[in-house]
């Protein structure tokens, strides 16, 4: 059974991308700097310019990420919205990151009146020497304040990111942080695997033997548990990571995973637009200036071409609960999903790791475990 509205694989998405924190956490690998060595009210200005390009787009979502937006100053980050929610009335979720240190009752009052209507607040653990692992500024106490302080402000979709599969933890901890997060009532919870990224803190540490990654088996135990606690609460898997309460799936994410258009503004931000998939600079001075010079910001350009969409369409639509829907597949590639997979698609089915049912071609519970695995043979 379909779990979206089949208006999402056309809208098309707008991401803003907030580069500063005010340390980088241990385990990110995303572009972010310091917003104490620059001029966040500089760098609004020219992420508003930017906006004003695609002020003729029929644009439906809105999300906010970084970086950490909440770090930015209120009257900066009250103006951002109100200049996309007043430039696009039409966007029908407007999604914004919080960091659960910078939870201001206020700020997220303004920015619900603004046109803000969820909030994903990264908590990543309840257990305080977890966060102080991964180089998390805030507390564990500062995540219950967050949501007390966001159901004030009048926000009714919360949502709440998790991280699994981090050294020293184990199944117990990880179910006391499942319980914890469904404690509080959130209507979306997203959970991911810890992923030792290059460059990183913890990949570091790791190198200099100081932590033990968690094995692959655990790594898997945990990930069935989320399903099993999640689902028993109340909340459905959507997506491989990420689980909602009914009529509660972000909408924003699945205009990406049924392969839709999307406009990313701000340095480092990357867009799928009009058949070619673009980045901007990755770096918060060069692009300010080049956006006051009336200079381009895109870095990297390439179209995408027939057969990139195919793949991206199977891969991104197969990380979906739902899988790929084969019909909607065909219209959108001009190919039957049958035809062009169907010797990878046979043998997954005899694994037990895929099914075929309903018109929908989908990953089982044990294809979900080894998914990246098995998505690497969908592309063409």
């Amino acid at each position: 059974m379909s779990c979206h509205d089949p208006k999402d694989r056309s809208r098309v998405g707008l991401y803003v991308h907030i580069p500063f924190c005010q340390t980088k956490c241990h385990y990110c690998s995303i572009y972010s700097e310091p917003i104490g060595v620059h001029d966040p009210a500089r760098l609004c200005r020219a992420i508003e310019s930017e906006l004003n390009q695609y002020k003729d787009v029929d644009l439906r979502t809105a999300y906010i990420g970084g970086g950490s937006p909440t770090i930015l100053p209120a009257e900066l980050l009250v103006g951002l919205v109100s200049k996309i929610k007043q430039t696009w009335p039409t966007i029908e979720e407007f999604t914004i990151e919080c960091n659960p240190g910078q939870a201001d009752e206020r700020v997220l009052q303004a920015i619900k009146a603004a046109g803000v209507d969820r909030i994903s607040i990264g908590a990543q653990s309840f257990d305080q020497q977890e966060l102080v692992l991964l180089g998390r500024r805030h507390t564990v106490a500062d995540i219950y304040q967050a949501v007390r302080v966001a159901r004030r402000a009048g926000l009714g979709n919360i949502g709440l990111d998790l991280i699994y599969a981090i050294p020293g933890s184990n199944l117990d901890t990880w179910y006391r942080n499942l319980c914890a997060a469904i404690s509080l009532g959130v209507e979306h919870i997203s959970t991911y695997a810890l992923t030792i990224e290059t460059g990183t803190a913890i990949e570091a540490a790791v190198a200099a033997g100081k932590l033990e990654p968690i094995d692959e088996e655990t790594d898997c135990r945990m990930y069935e548990l989320a399903i099993d606690v999640l689902e028993s609460s109340g909340y459905q898997q959507y997506e491989i990571s990420n689980f909602a309460r009914p009529g509660f799936a972000c909408r924003h994410n699945l205009g990406y995973w049924l392969g839709g258009q999307y406009i990313g503004i701000g340095p480092a931000a990357a867009s799928y637009w009009q058949g070619r998939l673009t980045r901007n600079l990755m770096d918060v001075r060069g692009y300010t200036h080049a956006i006051e010079a009336g200079l381009p910001v895109i870095c990297e350009s390439e179209p995408v071409s027939d057969r990139q969409v195919i793949w991206q369409t199977a891969v991104l639509n197969l990380r979906m609960r739902q899988g790929i829907e084969i019909v909607d597949f065909a219209e959108k590639t001009g190919h039957d999903p049958l035809d062009l997979f169907g010797h990878v698609i046979d043998r997954y089915v005899r694994d037990g790791v895929m099914a075929v049912e309903e018109g929908r071609i989908f990953l089982t519970r044990k294809g979900m475990l080894i998914a990246d695995y098995l998505l690497y043979h969908f592309v063409l």
